[in-house]
């Protein structure tokens, strides 16, 4: 309750000591550190924004905090998923972040939903809490908590990040904006690669999260002015925060129930249109390539589409680089035609995705190849394990 009957909450002697820097503030006092007792909050998704304000929400003193994800802890997350550890690794996303949490805060209740949100669960996930903070990293998440939040009438703090720059601001409180009046509609799927391909800061979604934290404790207290109306944006390599005002679209569509929002998104339509592209494009397992390599690979031209910092990870034997940008935009595809001559074309990547985009360019201008399924990964796990896995 954003208006919690104040005095059924009642502070021990441990929360007079702990919350003690809190206490002093006139702005948080007694009664709002009872507020942040009382307040229950829903953090969808324990990754790089849910770390750092989960840590910190509990650290603040929230009393109740639930914790949806249906993921596993990866040596990859650790770079920027400061709420996991080493010791973490394989096991559950929420298991992990409640076990830290508990270390800094023995105090708070912690709800785990070990599942993936949807326009099934939402709701009932949802009802509960007071806020509902959005950590996810897709379109089709962010939508989802979008509607349920105008449905349930629920506070939205959102943030999101991409290599080097983050956006944060508060959807749906006040009569303030919701997240279809920033983005009515959602980009084509595809085009914004994630952290997985196109990298981001670690750094980075510790100070979005923080962010985020830091609002959903001024919504809790009532203080301050909050980023509803406002888009906060910030650029780590330039250290500048921008922003730009936010206002509700008068003639949106009303939002009166949740749909299906990887139909929403595209996405399903996507898969296909990948699957068909596929099937167009021939295929080859890493070990076949290793064979081809073995053999001189003097009639083939095996390329890697990956782009040139990921090339200095690790590279495989007999691959020459042509980026996938260079050949979206063309020049790639005239260096291609240049090298091939009447050889056959190999193309990989990371995993296998890139690899099949930069073939379907290439299709079109007339020039078949083959994909590696698996890409580079597969390599380091299946051929060669001095090549670094990324």
């Amino acid at each position: 309750m954003l208006n919690p009957d104040l005095n059924t909450i009642q502070l021990t002697q441990d929360d007079y000591e702990r919350y003690s820097r809190h206490l002093i503030l006139p702005e948080v006092g007694v009664e709002g550190q009872k507020r942040l007792k009382a307040a229950n909050v829903l953090c969808i998704g324990t990754g790089g924004l849910g770390s750092p304000l989960l840590l910190y929400l509990a650290a603040a003193g929230v009393g109740r905090i639930g914790i949806v994800d249906f993921d596993v802890v990866d040596t990859s997350n650790l770079q920027r998923q400061v709420i996991h550890s080493t010791s973490t690794v394989g096991k559950p996303k929420i298991e992990s972040a409640k076990t830290r949490i508990l270390e800094i805060n023995p105090y708070c209740q912690i709800d785990l939903y070990n599942t993936n949100i949807s326009s099934a669960n939402a709701l009932e996930i949802m009802a509960p809490y007071d806020i509902i903070v959005d950590g996810t990293d897709n379109f089709p998440t962010r939508y989802l908590v979008n509607d349920a939040c105008v449905l349930l009438n629920k506070p939205n703090v959102y943030g999101s990040i991409f290599r080097f720059e983050g956006q944060a601001t508060v959807f749906n409180y006040e009569g303030g904006p919701n997240y279809r009046d920033l983005y009515p509609e959602p980009p084509p799927p595809g085009l914004v690669p994630s952290c997985a391909e196109g990298g981001v800061l670690g750094i980075l979604p510790g100070i979005i999260g923080l962010i985020q934290a830091t609002e959903t404790v001024k919504i809790i207290l009532g203080q301050g002015n909050t980023l509803s109306g406002r888009l906060l944006l910030y650029d780590a390599l330039k250290m500048t925060f921008r922003e730009l005002k936010l206002r509700p679209n008068p003639v949106r569509p009303v939002i009166d129930k949740l749909i299906d929002y990887e139909m929403f998104c595209g996405i399903p339509q996507q898969k296909a249109n990948d699957m068909e592209a596929q099937q167009a494009i021939a295929e080859i397992s890493v070990t076949e390539l290793k064979s081809i390599i073995d053999g001189g690979a003097s009639d083939y031209l095996i390329i890697d589409v990956r782009n040139p910092n990921e090339w200095e990870i690790g590279k495989i034997p007999n691959t020459v680089l042509v980026p996938l940008p260079e050949i979206e935009n063309g020049n790639g595809v005239q260096k291609v035609k240049d090298l091939l001559g009447d050889k056959k074309l190999i193309a990989h990547c990371k995993m296998g995705g890139r690899s099949m985009k930069a073939l379907g360019i290439l299709k079109q201008a007339g020039i078949d190849g083959i994909n590696v399924t698996g890409g580079i990964n597969a390599w380091s796990e299946q051929v060669d394990p001095t090549v670094p896995k990324y």
